[in-house]
């Protein structure tokens, strides 16, 4: 296995890993009237085309308020920033709407950053834990899934990296909640920033 900063080629997660988290799940399902061991996706997905487009409605003005008002996680911005200026094919992955992916992006600074074809929501894919998302950037960018990382804070970025073949680094996660999933851990981006500056130099 190369080493965690050796690629060009890199997909984000966006909520909880280049911002700090804020979505209220708990909340989230409350009002949409999601069980509570239930994908809220998966769930809004099966209910009639009515009433899923209502829920989906109350999800995206609350998302998009959550987006005005995001900050970045530590070392985002640098990692990013750097990544970018280096010529790094760059990629989001989430399970948000594109357009408040970018909204989110813009606000924290990093809008430039994405080429807009290149961030992927849950309407472009099959959402993650699906591995399309990540096939999608394989195929764009003409690259083995093995040379990509994906960088994410969650159980479905690493189940998603996984049933790709992409190497999945964990970040901004204490301890490892999912041992096995991961390639790598690291404390959050700025860590993640000295690794493939390591790389780089090496």
């Amino acid at each position: 296995m190369n080493a965690v900063g050796n690629s060009r080629h890199w997909v984000f997660d966006m909520d909880g890993t280049l911002t700090e988290p804020v979505h209220d799940f708990a909340l989230i399902r409350r009002e949409l009237g999601v069980p509570a061991e239930a994908d809220i996706l998966e769930h809004l997905a099966a209910l009639p085309a009515q009433v899923a487009a209502q829920r989906h409605a109350w999800l995206m003005e609350h998302e998009h308020a959550l987006a005005l008002a995001a900050t970045p996680a530590p070392g985002a911005v640098a990692l990013i920033r750097a990544l970018h200026a280096d010529g790094c094919r760059l990629g989001i992955l989430t399970r948000n709407a594109r357009e408040l992916a970018q909204v989110t992006l813009a606000a924290i600074g990093l809008g430039e950053c994405f080429a807009t074809e290149e961030i992927v929501g849950r309407w472009e894919v099959e959402p993650k834990p699906s591995p399309a998302g990540l096939q999608f950037f394989v195929e764009r960018w003409q690259v083995a899934p093995e040379a990509m990382r994906m960088v994410g804070d969650h159980y479905y970025d690493l189940a998603t990296a996984k049933a790709a073949g992409v190497p999945g680094i964990l970040i901004n996660v204490p301890d490892d909640p999912w041992p096995g999933m991961a390639q790598w851990q690291l404390r959050d981006c700025a860590q993640l920033l000295q690794q493939w500056q390591a790389a780089a130099l090496g």
